[in-house]
C-alpha cells in the first residue's frame, strides 16, 4: 500500500498554534489503527518540514493525513502514540504548543504555557509509506452529493470480514449521475444521485468505513477532490487527505436483485410508522422477527419473544385485498426506514417469502431492499 520515503533528522522542533493542532490531530487519529500488534501502526506521524507540521495516520486500510503552518526551528519525523497524544493536546492551554523531538531521549517534548510533558516516541522509519500523492490528478466532485449519498446506503455495508466484497460500497461515476450501492446479502442500498459537472469515469468497491470516515472528516466546501492509484482512491478536502484501498472482488448485480414488480405498494407515515417500529422492537430478543400483517384498512406491528413478552401496535394504513403477514430483522427494517427522505415512504410487497422495497414516496432514486424472515406458523 505504501510509497513515499520519509524524511527522517536528527529531530524535529517546532512550534504551533494548539486550536489548529487539535483540530487536524483530532481527524489524523481516526486512523490510528486500534487492534494492530504492530506498534508503529498505533501512532500518528508528525514530520516537520518548508514551514509546516504535517500529521499522518493509517491502519493499512486507509490513511488519514492533514498540515499546519509552523515555526519550524529543525525538520525531521517523529511517530508518536496516538490516542495518547490527542487526549493530552485536547487538555492543554489554549496557547502556542512547542514540540521537540529528542532523539538520543527516544522522545518528544510538550511544552504549552506552564504544562511540559514527555513522551516515549517509534522511528518514523518504522512507519508504513503512504502513497506518493504529488503527480496525482485530481477530479473535482460535488462534496454534499457525495457524502449525502455514501448517507443512504453505508448502513447496508456487511461488517463480516470473511467476504471483503460486501464490506465495500459500489461506487460508480456515470454520464450526469453518481451511483452507490451496498449489502450484506440480507438488505441492499441503491442510490442514484445527479451530478451537474462532468465527474470522473470511475468504478470502484471502496471500503465503507472510508467513506463514512471521509463523511466525519471532509468539512466544509462545495467541492472535494477524487484521485484514483492502481489499487486505491484518494479524497481531498480543505487541507486533509483520506487514502483507501480498492477491494478486489464482484460486486452483486444489483439490478438482479431489484425486483421488476410488485403485488402491493402502501404508503406510510415516516414518523408514524417508525415510531411504532421502534417501540414495538422492544420485544425482539433472540433473533425473533418483527412482524407486519397488513389487512383491510390497517397494519398491525408485532414482536413476540418466548419468557419475555408481546408488543403490538396498529395504525391505519390503505391496503386492500387478502392479508398478508410478513417478517423482517428489526434493526435491518428501522434502518431503512430511518433512512427515508420525507415524510411519507411506500413499502412495496409481493409475499411473506419475497423480499421487500423501501423508498421514499415519490422518488425512486433511493431504494432499500430487506429480506424476510420466515415466519413459524
Amino acid at each position: 500500500m505504501m510509497e513515499t520515503d520519509i524524511a527522517v533528522g536528527s529531530g524535529l522542533k517546532l512550534t504551533c498554534s494548539r486550536d489548529e493542532l487539535v483540530g487536524r490531530l483530532t481527524t489524523v487519529a481516526r486512523a490510528v489503527s486500534t487492534r494492530s500488534a504492530v506498534q508503529v501502526l498505533l501512532g500518528v506521524l508528525l514530520r516537520a518540514e518548508d514551514g509546516r507540521l504535517e500529521l499522518a495516520a493509517t491502519d493499512m486500510e486507509l490513511s488519514l493525513r492533514a498540515s499546519l503552518p509552523a515555526e519550524v526551528e529543525a525538520e525531521g519525523a517523529v511517530v508518536v502514540p496516538g490516542r495518547l497524544l490527542v487526549d493530552l493536546v485536547r487538555l492543554l492551554p489554549a496557547a502556542e504548543v512547542s514540540l521537540e523531538h529528542r532523539a538520543d531521549e527516544g522522545s518528544l517534548r510538550i511544552e504549552c504555557g506552564p504544562a511540559s510533558y514527555r513522551l516515549n516516541t517509534y522511528s518514523a522509519e518504522d512507519f508504513p509509506r503512504l502513497p506518493e500523492l504529488e503527480a496525482l490528478q485530481t477530479f473535482p466532485v460535488e462534496r454534499r452529493a457525495l457524502l449525502e449519498t455514501v448517507s443512504r446506503v453505508a448502513r447496508s455495508a456487511s461488517r463480516d470480514e470473511s467476504r471483503p466484497v460486501l464490506t465495500g460500497i459500489l461506487v460508480r461515476f456515470e454520464s450526469g449521475k453518481l451511483v452507490m450501492a451496498a449489502t450484506d446479502s440480507y438488505r441492499l442500498s441503491v442510490k442514484e444521485t445527479p451530478l451537474t459537472g462532468a465527474g470522473p469515469e470511475l468504478e470502484a468497491i471502496v471500503p465503507a468505513r472510508a467513506l463514512v470516515e471521509l463523511g466525519r472528516s471532509a468539512g466544509g466546501g462545495e467541492t472535494l477532490e477524487l484521485g484514483v492509484l492502481e489499487n486505491q482512491v484518494v479524497f481531498r478536502t480543505e487541507g486533509v487527505t483520506l487514502t483507501t484501498r480498492r477491494i478486489d472482488g464482484q460486486f452483486p448485480n444489483v439490478q438482479q436483485l431489484l425486483p421488476d414488480a410488485f403485488e402491493h405498494e402502501v404508503a406510510l407515515p415516516r414518523g408514524e410508522f417508525l415510531d411504532a417500529v421502534r417501540r414495538t422492537a422492544v420485544m425482539v430478543q433472540r433473533n425473533s422477527p418483527l412482524r407486519l400483517r397488513f389487512a383491510e384498512g390497517e397494519l398491525t406491528v408485532s414482536a413476540q419473544t418466548q419468557d419475555v413478552g408481546e408488543s403490538r401496535e396498529s395504525l391505519p394504513v390503505a391496503f386492500s385485498g387478502e392479508p398478508l403477514e410478513i417478517g423482517f430483522n428489526a434493526e435491518f427494517l428501522r434502518d431503512g426506514v430511518d433512512s427515508v427522505s420525507g415524510d411519507e415512504l411506500v413499502l412495496k410487497l409481493i409475499s411473506p417469502l419475497r423480499p421487500a422495497v423501501i423508498q421514499a414516496s415519490g422518488d425512486a432514486s433511493w431504494s432499500y431492499l430487506i429480506m424476510p424472515i420466515r415466519l413459524a406458523g
